[in-house]
């Protein structure tokens, strides 16, 4: 029988991870391979195709034919839509139809396998074996929420790239899925094909004259800051460049952020006589890494301030790690992993740029068991043993007490009073003195 695989995808950062594995013969052969492109904006028709953006005709080899999931399921949104179960079998029969998928085995390999169009996928192909490829930090937190077993148990493996070597991600381990890393030799190499193909880039290195690149995230958007903190962060960003001597800076925005926090930039690059260039192109920051060689990289938990100084060996530099911590709400929000390998693996920006040492993986393992205790009590004797050792004026940044305190886990409040928690009694004390005071109030 012959064998289809699908790749599904949505940034052109993906793509080049699955060029990246394809290159390497991460995927078995197969009769087709198939993109499947999404364009997951709020809203789409505003921002340019995945397929259109810069770069994407050189990754394009790789596949033998191109697919929209937009036009698949149009009118509605990528991020919103899956099928009613009883309607599954007539939407794969119509996506064999369409996709000219005929009678193929069909194999998937999809991204972020906890919200759609990835879920939507895995639900209309029940019999496919499913990848799941990471492009990002996140891989190495907890999957985010509960999965349904019949998609869980068919995940065979998680692809990712070796962003922090030696630690080993969490995602899907509550189904003992193994990881495997994508070459970083096969992704630097994909990269380099997209940095010879641009030719808009009016961006030139220069050795005498070094550049500070500046990366946006666009985190308001996530509803983890304000605009208006955001763009004071960015400001940050540029004032501790050029406070370390950078004349020469450029700010490389999120594809959605409002033009008006460039502006701010520009003004504030003119009142600290610094040249600023802002890219209005989409390229992708490991492009800029290998065009302008910039000497430092400054931004909050972008996955390419570690694809900077893991692959490229530039120096980078982290801002505002502390507030966001501080900030991410639930304790359960899945940034906050990224933002923990951001804050206690890299040096800040402004200040002592030293970095205490940090048990990586013993710190992300408690922060898992926090996050996620039901999909993964299994990380309940490690947090245990993390935090009975390891609580001091530096790692408490990465809990919250009452977080601590709600799962009964060391650190959540003094010796003295570890009774108190699973004390009914005084538990239920504590309840009526609350009431009292809120009936009084």
């Amino acid at each position: 029988m012959p064998t289809t695989q699908i790749f599904a995808a949505s940034t052109l950062y993906g793509v080049a991870t699955l060029a990246a594995a394809l290159d390497s013969d991460c995927f078995p052969a197969a009769d087709r391979r198939l993109l499947l492109v999404s364009n997951n904006a709020p809203v789409p028709e505003t921002s340019p195709p995945l397929d259109t953006m810069p770069g994407f005709a050189q990754l394009r080899g790789r596949f033998d034919g191109v697919l929209s999931w937009n036009d698949t399921i149009a009118p509605f949104h990528p991020g919103g839509w899956s099928p009613r179960p009883d309607d599954v079998p007539l939407w794969e029969r119509q996506l064999r139809v369409l996709w000219g998928l005929g009678d193929d085995r069909v194999e998937l390999a999809l991204e972020s396998i906890q919200v759609n169009p990835a879920q939507a996928l895995a639900q209309l192909f029940p019999d496919a074996p499913l990848t799941v490829y990471a492009d990002g930090l996140m891989t190495y937190g907890p999957t985010r929420n509960k999965l349904d077993p019949l998609i869980g148990s068919r995940v065979r493996r998680v692809l990712h790239l070796d962003l922090v070597p030696g630690l080993r991600p969490l995602l899907l381990g509550e189904f003992g899925v193994p990881s495997e890393t994508v070459p970083t030799a096969a992704f630097v190499k994909t990269v380099s094909e997209l940095a010879a193909a641009e030719t808009e880039l009016e961006v030139a290195a220069d050795a005498n004259e070094p550049v500070a690149l500046l990366l946006g995230q666009y985190l308001s958007a996530l509803s983890i800051l304000t605009p208006e903190q955001e763009e004071q962060l960015h400001l940050r960003m540029l004032r501790g460049a050029a406070a370390r001597g950078y004349r020469r800076i450029v700010f490389k925005p999120h594809p959605s952020a409002p033009p008006a926090w460039s502006h701010a930039l520009v003004r504030e690059a003119q009142a600290l006589e610094v040249r600023l260039t802002v890219l209005e192109r989409p390229l992708l920051a490991e492009v800029l890494y290998e065009r302008i060689s910039p000497a430092l990289v400054v931004g909050c938990f972008s996955t390419a301030l570690l694809t900077a100084s893991t692959f490229y060996d530039i120096p980078v530099a982290r801002v505002g790690t502390e507030l966001l911590l501080d900030r991410l709400a639930p304790y359960q929000n899945s940034n906050r992993v990224p933002v923990t390998i951001a804050d206690a693996l890299l040096p800040p920006l402004e200040g002592d740029v030293s970095t205490p040492f940090v048990d990586l993986a013993g710190l992300l393992g408690a922060v898992g068991y926090a996050m996620q205790p039901e999909l993964r009590p299994d990380l309940r004797g490690a947090a245990e043993q993390y935090l009975a050792g390891s609580l001091d004026s530096h790692t408490w940044r990465y809990f919250k007490r009452r977080r601590l305190t709600a799962l009964a886990l060391p650190g959540a409040i003094p010796s003295q009073l570890a009774f108190i928690p699973r004390n009914a009694t005084v538990r239920r004390v504590a309840r009526r003195a609350r009431a009292v005071v809120r009936r009084g109030a």
